[in-house]
Formats: structure tokens, sequence, C-alpha cells
């Protein structure tokens, strides 16, 4: 499996890093979290799922590959940079299927990327039930106008203690401000590595 590594092997603590269903690991925002946070004590390793590889491999998009098939790749990326210090975090679907096997992998920490709790549009196919009983310490990072799940819906659902919440300023589900909310990109992007950063030395 091809990896993108930012950061030293020898780093106290090691970031998994998962992709959305639609891009994969070299896209702008992966490569802006990534090379903003590591550093001397965190590594950070990008990874992308089989369906993801064949695209690379051969240029095709592809769906995602079936929920079995994404969890039991995260099963071997954790098995193959196994790490004392390990965190798992992921965008959107890879930040969910992470979450779907964090309990069973006991990482020192989770970090959801824009959690899709629902299909835009479709807030009654709700996917974040197990969020409410979750004991592994969780990040989750969501754009306050995130269409799979903004402000005004997470604030109704039920999550565990272990999940900490932060905002990310009139973000998107790529964390992407409008105009006239005076954030950029970039300081929403900035603050989403500082929230990170905080989490994983704090735990």
């Amino acid at each position: 499996m091809k990896v993108l590594k930012n950061g030293s092997d020898t780093a106290c603590r090691r970031l998994l890093l998962a992709h959305g269903a639609g891009a994969g690991m070299e896209h702008d925002v992966m490569q802006t979290l990534a090379q903003g946070l590591a550093c001397d004590d965190i590594q950070v390793i990008r990874f992308e799922f089989p369906y993801m590889q064949k695209t690379r491999a051969d240029g095709r998009r592809r769906p995602p590959d079936r929920e079995p098939v994404l969890l039991d790749c995260w099963r071997q990326v954790v098995a193959e940079f196994a790490h004392p210090g390990l965190f798992m975090a992921g965008k959107s679907m890879g930040g969910r299927m992470a979450s779907l096997v964090a309990d069973e992998l006991q990482p020192a920490g989770l970090i959801l990327l824009g959690f899709p709790f629902y299909p835009p549009g479709k807030p009654d196919r709700f996917r974040g039930q197990h969020l409410a009983s979750i004991t592994t310490p969780t990040l989750l990072l969501q754009g306050e106008r995130d269409t799979f799940g903004d402000r005004e819906a997470v604030a109704g659902y039920d999550l565990a203690d272990t999940v900490q919440t932060s905002w990310i300023t009139d973000g998107d589900h790529g964390f992407k401000p409008r105009k006239a909310s005076g954030a950029t990109l970039e300081s929403n992007l900035a603050c989403v590595i500082d929230n990170m950063r905080n989490f994983i030395r704090e735990h």
C-alpha cells in the first residue's frame, strides 16, 4: 500500500489520516492538514482505501468499497503502522469508518473531520447512532453549515461524553466559509490543525 508520510518515524505520536469518499490522499485539504500538523512529536501518515488505490492505478473513478472492505482496510493500516501513541482520523467517510472500529482498535484518540451524519437534504437517514456510546476519546471538527450535519442539527444529537465538538466558522463540508463571514479557507484549516494538535498532545 502506498502511503504519504509527513514528520519523523521517531515521533512520539502518529496520526493515520483517511480521505473522504470522492477525493484521495493528495487532495489539497488533506495535504494542507498533513503538512500543517506534522512536527517533531507528531507524524502523519495518509493512506487510501482499495477503490481509490485502483482509481490511482488506472484513472477510472469508482464508488467507495462496501463498508466491510473499508473497515478491514482501517484494521490493516492500524496493524501495519502500530504505534504506542496512535491516533485515527478521517475526512467524512474515512472518519465515519474509523469511528465504527475505534473502540475495537483502541487508538489513543479519534478525530472526525466533517462527520457525515446524514446525506445532504436527508436528515432522517441518520448515520451517527454509535457516537452516543463510543468510548474512544474523540474530537469532532465540523463546519457550522456542513450539509452533512450543521450546527443546528448536531445540537440535537445524543453524543457520548467522550466526544468533544469544535465548530469551524461558517465552514461547509470542506471547511470553506463564505466571503461575508470574514473567515477564509486558510484560516479555517489553520484552526482545524490547531485543534487537532492540541487534542493529540492532550491524549
